[in-house]
């Protein structure tokens, strides 16, 4: 009887372990394959730096993505990516369930864009670009290129970074946050400064930030490689004789509304930048400028050039004295006229 009862009481234990198992099973199964009423097929999802649980599934309730928030980080903790779900932007694809949302998530790729920075852009477009461009927050990204603290990093002497991020074509992840665009902008350019470069900027007599100043300006003025050199050889030859450099790219720097023709009055405006009324180099880049541009403001071209002057069709016409150059103006005046009426006339 004793026999008995011991088999009945071990089938009774195996069958109660055996039904909780099931339950258990049952259980997990019902949390991750919980129906979520998500409203749409397709969706874009930007999961930021630092999200914890709790802010993506507020933000994932919101969008209209999940209905049942208890249900989803309960889901989320039962497959152990609690801290594994990945910065960037995703697409989510009739994503239905928590497990079918999950795992997009966490086994997702994020969406590559493709960057182009242009040579002479600055730094406010640039950051302009890259909020049209891809998931990003241009006013943390200014910010962060005037922080002293960060710039320190790169020992970066300036009021911004501007003049220190790379015109190149990048490849980032939709969702990159502004930091790790802005390293990888000014770690390029640093890539630039070879121990050959430096040297013979210090035989220049000119600082790091001096020459990527120069050469910002020979970037605004500069249309052609051929004409780099030139230009540079007409500003170091100003420098030499304390002589202001009337750099047209500096006002329009200063400019609200530039680009655009300049004015007289434009030249009078009072600024730091204004090469037409202070001497010497401005306080800083205006633009980023490209290699080409760099190497320019260190090789520049010998000659006896003190002027020079746009010639309407990119390049420009450089003289040695002023009688020459005022020549030069009124012969593109001229063809500015010529060309308005012509216009006028169509």
């Amino acid at each position: 009887m004793g026999e008995i009862f011991k088999k009945s009481k071990s089938k009774f234990l195996v069958g109660v372990l055996a039904l909780s198992v099931t339950s258990m099973i049952t259980f997990v199964l019902l949390v991750l394959y919980w129906p979520q009423s998500n409203e749409h097929s397709y969706v874009k999802i930007k999961i930021e730096t630092g999200s914890s649980l709790n802010t993506i599934t507020k933000m994932l309730y919101e969008d209209g993505i999940i209905s049942n928030k208890k249900m989803f980080k309960m889901a989320v903790k039962i497959l152990g990516k609690e801290k594994k779900i990945p910065v960037g932007t995703f697409s989510l694809v009739n994503a239905s369930s928590n497990y079918e949302i999950i795992g997009q998530l966490v086994y997702g790729v994020p969406e590559i864009i493709k960057i182009r920075i242009l040579e002479g852009w600055d730094l406010k477009r640039i950051a302009k670009y890259l909020d049209d461009k891809m998931d990003f927050n241009s006013s943390e990204f200014i910010a962060l290129a005037r922080d002293k603290r960060f710039l320190k990093k790169y020992d970066i002497d300036a009021e911004s970074a501007e003049g220190y991020l790379y015109p190149d074509t990048y490849f980032f992840f939709n969702g990159d946050d502004p930091k790790y665009v802005l390293d990888h902008l000014i770690s390029k350019h640093q890539t630039l400064w070879t121990p050959a470069l430096k040297r013979r900027a210090e035989l220049m007599n000119m600082t790091k930030h001096e020459a990527v100043t120069l050469a910002s300006i020979i970037e605004g003025e500069a249309i052609y490689d051929s004409e780099r050199a030139k230009i540079s050889g007409v500003y170091h030859n100003r420098l030499k004789i304390g002589m202001k450099l009337q750099a047209d790219p500096t006002i329009q720097y200063i400019l609200p509304d530039s680009p655009r023709r300049l004015l007289n009055r434009d030249l009078k405006i009072k600024s730091p930048y204004n090469t037409y009324l202070n001497y010497g180099l401005p306080p800083g880049p205006i633009n980023s400028p490209g290699e080409n541009s760099i190497i320019a403001a260190l090789y520049p071209e010998k000659n006896d050039f003190i002027f020079f002057v746009a010639t309407g069709g990119g390049y420009h016409t450089f003289t040695t004295n002023e009688r020459d150059h005022n020549k030069a103006k009124k012969k593109l005046q001229r063809m500015r006229r010529e060309m308005r009426k012509k216009r006028k006339n169509l």
